[in-house]
């Protein structure tokens, strides 16, 4: 790990190079990381920007979209004057300025089956904020195909859900951490859940979860707290409560179970 840190930077990050769990080790650690994140949007956001703030040194930003005024009250990377920009574009303009020593990459694009294994397979830990079914079943099953772990989390209204996945990996018993398919074994059809622009949403909800998102990753890289594989956080908004319930692998994982029917990113969707 060659992530040798400037007198900047050791100044920067005092805070948290005074955790014990930290570090200048960590510190290094969170330079050397490669980080693609998917969707600058509600959850992407804060993300991005804790991320950039905490020198994660490389941040893959992927996003076909422009900014709308209808964004704004939720995806507080972009400003009003950014409206009808590209959204990788005014994030990384944004992450450029939280932060100079870190490394923003723009993905303007959508990633889908033809281009999601080439693209994750550059980082070093994925985090999905994006908001339709197809493209999280595209992400979480590239994940598990190169080996990455996948750090998703999902709002709608006043509600969040967060997990960790690492399918590829075994726990201390020997058993397949469970897959992304475990919650959603196949792509719901189209129409079965409204989307943000049909049900709405609160903006500060995309803050509070898009944050514990950022530190589920930082987590991730540092090695550090309890993972959140094989878990799922649920947080209701409106009562300020989460619970957290545990997901367990299934024998009848199509992606990795004992006789899974997805062997490749083409059978994903």
């Amino acid at each position: 790990m060659n992530a040798k840190l400037s007198p900047q930077e050791l100044e920067r990050y005092a805070r948290h190079i005074l955790l014990r769990d930290v570090g200048g080790m960590g510190q290094q650690k969170l330079k050397a990381a490669k980080v693609l994140v998917i969707g600058a949007g509600g959850l992407g956001a804060p993300m991005l920007m804790y991320l950039a703030a905490a020198g994660v040194g490389t941040i893959g930003i992927v996003d076909d979209d422009e900014v709308d005024l209808s964004n704004l009250q939720r995806q507080i990377i972009h400003l009003n004057d950014q409206v009808g920009t590209a959204k990788t574009t005014s994030a990384a303009s944004m992450l450029n300025a939280v932060n100079p020593h870190v490394k923003v990459v723009e993905h303007q694009m959508r990633i889908d089956e033809t281009n999601a294994i080439e693209l994750i397979e550059q980082y070093d830990i994925v985090a999905d904020g994006c908001d339709n079914f197809k493209t999280r079943f595209i992400v979480s099953d590239a994940c598990f195909f190169v080996g990455k772990t996948l750090v998703s989390a999902a709002v709608g209204q006043f509600d969040g859900q967060l997990s960790t996945f690492k399918p590829h990996l075994k726990d201390e018993t020997g058993t397949p951490y469970p897959s992304y398919r475990t919650l959603h074994p196949s792509v719901p059809q189209d129409g079965t859940l409204p989307t943000c622009a049909e049900a709405g949403i609160i903006g500060a909800l995309t803050g509070i979860v898009g944050s514990m998102q950022a530190l589920e990753v930082i987590k991730e890289i540092l090695e550090i707290g309890e993972s959140l594989a094989g878990k799922l956080v649920m947080y209701d908004g409106l009562s300020a409560s989460s619970f957290t319930a545990s997901l367990a692998w299934q024998k009848d994982d199509p992606l990795n179970g004992e006789n899974p029917t997805i062997t490749n990113l083409l059978d994903s969707v």
